[in-house]
This record gives C-alpha cells, sequence and structure tokens, in this order.
C-alpha cells in the first residue's frame, strides 16, 4: 500500500512538473521596456507624474517588464540598450544635456537593427536641431508652429481598423489638448485622427512610421493623468509600445 501511495505521488510531481514546464513555455517573455522621461516646461505639464503613469498603465499588464530613467543621455550606454526591445519617450526634453552623437547613434542603431520606438504626447518637441530625430517620430510638435486650442472632450476616431494597435477599437471621446499642426512630410500611417478647431482639420493623434527594420509609433494623447487613465488611451499605450516592440499585438 505504502509503495501504490509513493507511485501515486510521484506520478503526480511528475504530472504537475509537466504542466508547469508547458504553460512556462506558452507564456511568452516580457517586453523590456526603456521609459525615459522628460523635464518639460513647468508649470504647464507635470512630467514626472505622466511618465509614472504612463509606467502604471504598462506594468498593469504582465506583457510588459518596464525600467524608468530620466536622463535621455542614458542611450549613450550601448551595452545597457541591448537589454531593452523598446525605448519610449513620454516628455519634452527641455532643460536635459545636450544629446551627444553616441547617444543619437545608438538611439538610431537600436531602431534601424529591429526593435521599437514611441514617442507619447510632446516628446516629439525634444532634439529639435537633430534632423534624424524628425524621422523616427514622423511628425513632430515645432515650437511657434504646432498647436492646440482649449483643452476639452474631443472625438478621436479610429481611421485604420485592421491595424494590431487598433484592431478591434471603437470611437472614443477623451478629456484632452487636441494636438495640431504637427510638422513633417515623411511617410506615417495614421491609425486615430481627430477633427481640430483650432487648426481646422482632421490631425493625425496616432501613427506609424518605419525606420530601417524597426518600429515608431507616435502617440500625441497624454497631456495628464487624466487623460492617461481613459480607457481608449491606456489600450493605445499597451497596444503601441507592444507593437513597436515586437511587429505584432497578442
Amino acid at each position: 500500500m505504502r509503495r501504490v501511495w509513493l507511485s501515486m505521488l510521484l506520478m503526480g510531481v511528475v504530472v504537475l512538473s509537466v504542466s508547469l514546464a508547458a504553460v512556462a513555455a506558452e507564456k511568452p517573455a516580457q517586453i523590456k521596456v526603456l521609459l525615459i522621461a522628460g523635464d518639460d516646461v513647468a508649470p504647464y505639464h507635470d512630467w514626472r507624474e505622466i511618465s509614472e503613469k504612463t509606467r502604471e498603465v504598462l506594468a498593469g499588464s504582465d506583457r510588459f517588464d518596464v525600467r524608468v530613467c530620466e536622463d535621455p543621455l542614458i542611450l549613450e550606454a550601448d551595452a545597457a540598450l541591448a537589454n531593452y526591445d523598446v525605448i519610449v519617450m513620454t516628455m519634452f526634453h527641455r532643460g536635459t544635456p545636450k544629446m551627444t552623437d553616441q547617444a543619437k547613434e545608438n538611439l538610431l542603431n537600436f531602431v534601424k537593427g529591429g526593435k521599437g520606438f514611441c514617442t507619447q504626447y510632446m516628446a516629439s518637441a525634444s532634439f529639435p536641431d537633430w534632423a534624424e530625430f524628425r524621422k523616427l517620430c514622423g511628425r513632430v510638435w515645432v515650437m511657434g508652429t504646432s498647436g492646440h486650442g482649449p483643452r476639452s472632450v474631443f472625438d478621436a476616431k479610429i481611421v485604420k481598423k485592421d491595424h494590431p494597435i487598433t484592431q478591434g477599437l471603437k470611437d472614443f471621446r477623451i478629456f484632452d489638448e487636441l494636438y495640431s499642426k504637427l510638422q513633417g512630410d515623411g511617410p506615417i500611417e495614421v491609425l486615430v485622427s481627430a477633427y481640430s478647431d483650432w487648426s481646422e482639420k482632421e490631425e493625425p493623434l496616432v501613427f506609424t512610421t518605419p525606420y530601417g527594420k524597426g518600429r515608431c509609433v507616435q502617440n500625441a494623447f497624454g497631456h495628464d493623468f487624466k487623460a492617461i487613465l481613459n480607457p481608449s488611451m491606456q489600450q493605445l499605450i499597451r497596444r503601441g509600445v507592444e507593437w513597436a516592440a515586437t511587429g505584432k499585438v497578442q
């Protein structure tokens, strides 16, 4: 009887081990995210709150392992970047140290090599003298040209319904600033747009652009934590970062 009991126990352990191994094998590896916060223009944006809420949105899904840095010169550390699948910039870099040639080269090679890059809200205004950064962003905020009307509730339209980032999402309403007159003429694929009374045009708000073998996503929503915690915005953040990192959304 004792032998039977031990045999059954051993069999149970083996079955459990095999099952756990199968579950572990099926579960995809977490996406490694480097989130680089900015310093912005005080007191208009609470950039630390914006980066933290964005981190929380990503960390709320088990798809992401997120690390945050407040200094863009982390890009100088090529060996460190190799550990990440995607770089996310959440805010305008106004007073941070000037980007070095090494940091620029590392970021461009990171994306060219097949990894992801995401900009959110006013991050596209960063490094205005760096022409190649504009190509990564697809469209950029240019001081004195780009702008927006009063912050308000507006309707956002899903333009590309079959893209992995927006598939299954519906048009939504959000209380935010509607960024308008972003500048650039490179190829972009517009996923979400909204009509701006300020510019009197339909404005691209979420869009993608290719760069080398990599994938770039810009999400122009996100004035504050209220906008970031909009349910549709949360989905766009997660899906945009996942697609930039992997080329698909699970």
